[in-house]
Formats: C-alpha cells, structure tokens, sequence
C-alpha cells in the first residue's frame, strides 16, 4: 500500500476536495453534485476551527477521504462529515479513529460526560458498512433528498391564497423575523439544535440571496411560515428550511410556499429544485411533498455512535 498522510485542510484545498467528493457523487448518486463554494463556503464557516475539526487523508499526494467535525450543540451532540473513496477503507478507518478521538475530547470540553455523534451516509455508501458496525455504530433515522423539473411554462408563481402575503428578507429586520421563525417551527424536529442569529446566519453563509428567502403572513395571525432557499448550487436550486407555526399547519400555506418557489425558479432558468426530509417527520413533510410532484432522489441514513466523554468518577 502507498504511504498514507493526514493532515488539517485549508481553505486552498477546496479544488482538491471538491473532486473528491464528486468522485463520492459519482459512485453514491450517478452524477457529480457537489459545487466548489460550497466546500469554500464550508471551510471558511467561522465554526470551522480547521486545525483541530478537519482531516484530508491523502495517498501519495491525492486526496482519497475527508472529513470535518461540527459542535452545533455545545453539548454532548457532535456531528461528523465522512468521505473515502472505496478503494481507500484503510484511510477511512483512520480518518474514524481520529474523528471519534476528537468528538470525545470536544464533549467533555463542553461538559458533558458522553459524546452521542451523528453522520449522514449515502444508503449504498463508499465507506464499508461492516466497518461502522464494528466500530459500534448504528443507524437512528433515514432521509429521502427529493427532486422536481421545473418548467417556466408549467410553473407559474401561484397567487397567494386570500388573506396571505409573502414577502422576502433582503431588509434585515426580516432575517431576524425568518430565523426566529425557524428555530420555532423546528424545534421539535430531529437532530435541529438552536442557533442564535449570527451563527444561524454562518450556517447560509455569504452565498445566501436573501430575496429567495420568504416569510408567510396572515391577514389577523401574523408571520405564520418560513422558506429558506438556496441558488447557488449547480445541480439544483435547494429548499433548506420550510416552516409553518403550529396553529398555521393544515391551512395549504406550505404548499403555497412551495409552489411560489417552484415559479421563481423557474422564472430564473433553474431546471430542478431539490430537498432534504425526514421520512419519519410527524408533520406530513414528505406526504406534501410528494403531493407537488417531488420524487425521490437518493437515501441517506443517520448513524449514530455514544462514547464516553470522561472517565467515570
């Protein structure tokens, strides 16, 4: 086997990063999906802390896995970003061992006396699923990324239902009204942790086009819903975030909202808006969602491993 390094990436490794995980793309989904901002746009998130949460195992100077690490919570929840290519389990072992090592170290910083990690896969990912069980992980939910066509012919922006308005965040009162609004209407949702306005804010990044971000008003009730959408991808335009109030649900406000995103991207030549959903979501997200046209794209699974943080006393 060829010498194996693993080292911090930086921010100029995002050309080389970027392949790699298109390669990734390739074998998981058919196609190259992953965008070169994005993972700029991920190395340069302000919580990134790249020398301690990230690790580019490279094999003979080419990058063959990655991975970094997020402390979303503060607390005993750490979540990890894992690629290899298939070829390379070796290197993805390591790149485990280091990672775990880390998440333990960062719980007990936080406080807590176990760190529960979390990572999203593929459903037929590149790593060897024998290894994750070895190492003691499991799987604890699965969700569906769903695609539609757009077509500007056959997607027009909808009128808004009586007594409903939509207007965008482009002023910066609304941003905070938006955030408020998605802290509120996930916050029972699986693995949502609660972000304060600026790292909410570090979390769209300076790709976000705050007129493709919209909040839901009705007449006598107030801001009720929030969409937050994406445009920067180059596979597809992206719904992040779609939230109605609880008292609001059952209303078709989140239908309109999606219908309304349907339109303007169209409208902008987009050809496909995507997004991700929790299969086992309570809401009737995905039942919705499928009701509008949207199929599925490919799978993803959470797993799951609990490690002890500290030595018990």
């Amino acid at each position: 086997m060829t010498h194996l390094t693993i080292r911090p990436a930086v921010l100029g490794d995002a050309a080389a990063i970027c392949r790699l995980l298109n390669a990734v793309d390739e074998i998981e989904i058919g196609r190259a999906e992953t965008d070169q901002r994005s993972v700029e746009a991920d190395l340069s998130h302000p919580e990134a802390d790249l020398p301690d949460n990230s690790w580019l195992a490279l094999r003979d100077g080419e990058p063959v896995g990655y991975g970094l690490m997020w402390d979303d919570s503060g607390a005993e929840r750490i979540d990890m970003d894992h690629y290899i290519l298939p070829e390379h389990q070796d290197a993805g072992e390591r790149l485990f061992e280091l990672m775990e090592a880390r998440a333990v170290r960062r719980a007990a910083d936080n406080g807590a006396a176990r760190a529960v990690v979390h990572l999203h896969l593929n459903t037929r990912p590149t790593v060897d699923l024998a290894l994750l069980a070895r190492r003691g992980w499991r799987t604890v939910r699965r969700y569906h990324v769903l695609t539609r066509p757009l077509d500007p012919a056959a997607d027009p922006v909808p009128a808004p239902p009586e007594g409903l308005t939509l207007r965008d965040c482009r002023a910066e009162a609304d941003r905070r009204i938006a955030h408020a609004l998605v802290q509120e209407t996930f916050a029972d949702h699986f693995d949502h942790h609660e972000r304060g306005y600026e790292q909410w804010l570090g979390d769209l990044g300076e790709l976000v086009d705050w007129s493709l971000v919209w909040i839901a008003s009705f007449e006598g009730k107030g801001d009720i819903a929030v969409m937050v959408t994406s445009n920067h991808r180059t596979a597809h335009a992206w719904v992040n975030n779609l939230g109605v109030r609880e008292e609001a649900r059952g209303r078709g406000v989140a239908g309109h909202l999606l219908r309304h995103a349907f339109g303007v991207y169209a409208g902008l030549g987009r050809d496909t808006l995507g997004l991700g959903v929790d299969t086992a979501n309570e809401t009737g997200a995905l039942r919705l969602y499928e009701a509008h046209g949207m199929t599925q794209h490919f799978a993803a699974d959470t797993w799951e491993i609990t490690l002890p943080a500290a030595p018990p006393a």
